[in-house]
């Protein structure tokens, strides 16, 4: 499945906009530049009670439908 590095960097109450379904999508940035929309119920797996902050890792369908998050870790 096809995959693609971000950086996502997200507060507290931005994460909250997101869960009361008033945005609907995440827009961020790969690591390579390239824009990167996905799900915000994404974000359910991998919010902590300061926000999403670091790079993760999401892996897309063969037709482009967001398929999971993954934390990267930072070496």
């Amino acid at each position: 499945m096809p995959s693609i590095d971000v950086v996502i960097e997200l507060s507290h109450d931005a994460c909250l906009a997101h869960y009361a379904g008033r945005v609907p999508n995440v827009q961020t940035r790969s690591l390579d530049g390239r824009l990167v929309v996905f799900p915000a119920e994404a974000l359910r797996r991998v919010v902590t009670r300061d926000g999403v902050h670091g790079r993760f890792r999401l892996t897309f369908t063969e037709m482009g439908r967001f398929c999971a998050i993954q934390r990267l870790v930072s070496s």
